[in-house]
């Protein structure tokens, strides 16, 4: 890792303000608008436009592909050109997202392309959004701030937009008129918004000079990934956190959909809104368990994975309201524990140079959790035989061996005292907490 100087920037009064940060939460409540807002209409894609479950489940999986590079480049690229050139693009890329959502219904090379720039604006805004913000919730920005009070501003920011984007939606499909067109263009006009404020945030890290700056790949470099704590319990651990949280909102709403009284979008968007709502209010138990003098913290999180897995089992069997809610609600606390628990573990791994870095690999690997609702459709459309509650008993069956592995390492590979004596401040959305500005004295 090689040091870089934090390059100051001038302060305007007129914008030197406590609420400064709001300017740019608008934009990260945008992104993560646009970035769930096709979630809950997966039943519509199947029912009124024709395409197989299968196909469904990709373009829910094709934003990851437009997160992750976003993710792992908008960070090292914000520390060298300023964040708002780099933050700035993402409000237009969801709208472009949007416009293609809204005009290609019925193309599926559209509704890819689509789904893509909404994930490239969502990595941009978790990684970029979240450190502009953490440094406009510090001095001299705002110096009444309280500690912490960035990655919560952060999460809340996320937060808002994954929930409501969701939420509204569904609703408008459901009852509004041009059900694939409205919510797109209700998400566009919050971007359009939110760019007009991100224009007027002031900039905390002006751009490097040219003659400093070291080459990009070395910038990209995160030796911690390396980490054998990070190898055996956080990689096992992360592809559950939007494993069960696509398990919760995308695969049982599908095969509720025939079960939910003539309302499958409302009822999507519903369990969308409980699965996310469970994962964020049981993020401060994962703060209370979690220790950094053993796995605790895992373990109790892939405790209430195979639970959820348990619970999606009955559920995908009965196919009733009741259950399905239930199961929502496990599988949204399964996945804000192994997002906490998760977290906090970077944090102790992490060198001071690379947690950025190492942040930014976990989100990653999380998001790969989407990826099981097309495989699962694939394989009950291809082997009749591989029913839904067989393949969730085969997701508590995997859940087990990633908790007995855990439990095999449970004190081993501890990082140094220095580093595990450090707690994160518990953001289930945001990718930067206090200690998470990407380099903002040191270079990832």
């Amino acid at each position: 890792m090689t040091a870089v100087r934090e390059y100051p920037t001038e302060m305007p009064q007129a914008l030197a303000s406590p609420r400064a940060w709001m300017l740019v939460a608008a934009t990260m409540f945008a992104v993560a608008w646009g970035g769930n807002e096709f979630t809950p209409l997966l039943g519509m894609y199947r029912a009124d436009h024709g395409f197989s479950p299968v196909t469904v489940d990709l373009f829910l999986f094709a934003y990851v592909v437009g997160i992750v590079p976003a993710l792992l480049l908008g960070g090292p690229l914000s520390d060298r050109l300023g964040r708002r050139p780099i933050l700035l693009p993402a409000p237009f890329l969801t709208v472009a997202g949007s416009a293609l959502l809204a005009l290609g219904a019925d193309s599926a090379a559209m509704l890819i392309v689509g789904r893509v720039l909404c994930g490239v604006a969502l990595g941009l805004g978790m990684a970029v959004g979240g450190s502009w913000v953490k440094e406009l919730s510090t001095p001299p920005w705002d110096p009444a701030a309280a500690d912490g009070a960035g990655a919560r501003r952060a999460a809340m920011s996320l937060t808002g937009g994954f929930g409501l984007g969701a939420g509204v939606a569904g609703v408008l499909a459901q009852w509004a008129p041009l059900p694939s067109v409205l919510s797109y263009a209700v998400h566009s006009a919050i971007a359009v918004a939110a760019a007009v404020a991100l224009w007027r945030a002031p900039e905390t890290r002006a751009a490097q000079p040219v003659s400093e700056r070291v080459p990009l790949a070395r910038d990209l470099e995160i030796p911690s990934a390396a980490h054998k704590r990070f190898l055996f319990v956080i990689v096992p651990l992360a592809p559950w956190v939007f494993g069960t949280a696509a398990a919760a909102y995308a695969v049982l709403p599908s095969l509720m959909s025939r079960n939910t009284g003539g309302l499958p979008l409302a009822f999507s968007a519903l369990m969308c809104m409980v699965g996310l709502g469970a994962g964020f209010a049981i993020q401060a138990l994962g703060r209370k368990i979690d220790t950094p003098r053993n796995a605790r913290a895992v373990v109790v999180s892939l405790v209430v994975v195979v639970a959820g897995m348990g619970v999606a089992v009955i559920a995908a069997s009965a196919l009733t309201v009741p259950l399905a809610l239930a199961a929502a609600v496990v599988l949204g606390c399964g996945y804000g524990m192994a997002m906490v628990s998760g977290l906090q573990e970077i944090q102790r791994i992490a060198g001071p140079d690379d947690l950025a870095g190492l942040t930014a690999v976990f989100y990653s690997l999380t998001y790969l959790g989407f990826g099981t609702p097309v495989v699962m459709a694939y394989l009950s459309e291809t082997f009749p035989a591989v029913t839904y509650p067989r393949m969730f008993v085969f997701g508590a069956v995997a859940a087990v061996g990633c908790l007995a592995l855990a439990l095999t390492k449970w004190r081993a590979h501890l990082p140094n005292s220095e580093a595990a004596s450090d707690h994160i401040d518990g953001s289930v959305f945001s990718p930067s907490h206090e200690s998470h500005s990407r380099r903002s004295d040191s270079s990832v």
